[in-house]
């Protein structure tokens, strides 16, 4: 299955100015971990970053940092990973494994951003996959007892 069709496709952005106040106030009002820093080229976005619930705490609060000075681009990596729509879930999950995040922007072939691959995603989307491969057993032997009954 490619990402594309599992990933979350509401996805809360930033610019990279933003506050790590507004950051915080962004995701309580939204209800989310994590916001995407996007910068903005002619009507579409283009993630440079992201910035998670974790690095509030740690990048802000534990050190007592100004959460009105500090930026969306002091709390975010250098660089960002991203995915192609196209990829399939098991090489998201490689990339994701690899560089020990659990959060992926997707992008189309433009790098615009067209939703974000969370761990919540990828372990739904393999629960499901769990559930279908065992309910083949029991169709199996249904399946079996119906031909040995023909057969007889």
């Amino acid at each position: 299955m490619h990402i594309g069709e599992i990933c979350t496709r509401t996805v809360v952005t930033c610019r990279r100015d933003a506050t790590a106040r507004e950051l915080a106030c962004l995701m309580r009002e939204r209800h989310v971990g994590d916001v995407i820093v996007v910068d903005e080229h002619d009507g579409s976005l283009t993630p440079v970053g992201v910035v998670t619930d974790r690095d509030l705490v740690i990048k802000v609060l534990s050190t007592d940092s100004d959460p009105d000075v500090l930026r969306a681009e002091d709390l975010m990596a250098k660089t960002v990973a991203t995915a192609f729509e196209s990829e399939f879930v098991y090489d998201a999950i490689w990339h994701m494994r690899g560089k020990a995040i659990r959060r992926l922007p997707v992008v189309d072939a433009h790098n615009h951003l067209l939703g974000i691959l969370t761990a919540d995603d990828v372990t739904r989307f393999l629960a499901q996959e769990l559930s279908d491969l065992a309910r083949i057993a029991p169709f199996q032997s249904e399946r079996e007892g119906h031909r040995v009954a023909t057969e007889s």
